[in-house]
């Protein structure tokens, strides 16, 4: 399976970890991709590509047309060391550089959320836990 189609793959996988994580440690930004990379890799729903999962309608708040971060990502520029950093983070976790600190995960949310997201509620109605805890984020993987 081939989740890289051309280089908006990276362009799009290092704005999607700006607009995501910018606030957070490399470890947050690499759990990000991974998120992306996972997704790509299970493909149907989300997309087949690192690209179609990134852009894929309300899964990275940050490309939804009314969030705030949405003009910043594509203000960005190419030659910014923040973006040349996620550009690289994003190849790392590609090559397998990195290894999938977020055990697998497909999903995450901010702690700082008051109110979990539905899908952090498995199928027999529990809470599901978290795969791993880093930076601001929780991680989970679904069915």
């Amino acid at each position: 399976m081939t989740i890289l189609t051309g280089p908006d793959d990276l362009d799009i996988a290092a704005r999607t970890i700006w607009g995501e994580a910018r606030g957070e440690p490399d470890a947050g930004k690499i759990a990000v991709m991974w998120v992306i990379r996972n997704r790509a890799e299970v493909g149907g729903w989300w997309g087949d590509t690192v690209k179609d999962v990134c852009l894929k309608k309300w899964q990275f708040s940050c490309w939804n047309s009314d969030d705030p971060n949405r003009a910043k990502i594509e203000a960005l520029s190419k030659d910014s060391p923040d973006y040349r950093h996620c550009v690289a983070i994003a190849a790392q976790v590609l090559v397998g550089s990195h290894y999938d600190i977020t055990h697998g995960a497909t999903h995450y949310h901010s702690k700082d959320m008051s109110i979990s997201p539905a899908w952090t509620t498995g199928p027999d109605g529990k809470p599901l836990e978290p795969l791993a805890n880093i930076g601001n984020h929780l991680f989970f993987k679904t069915a």
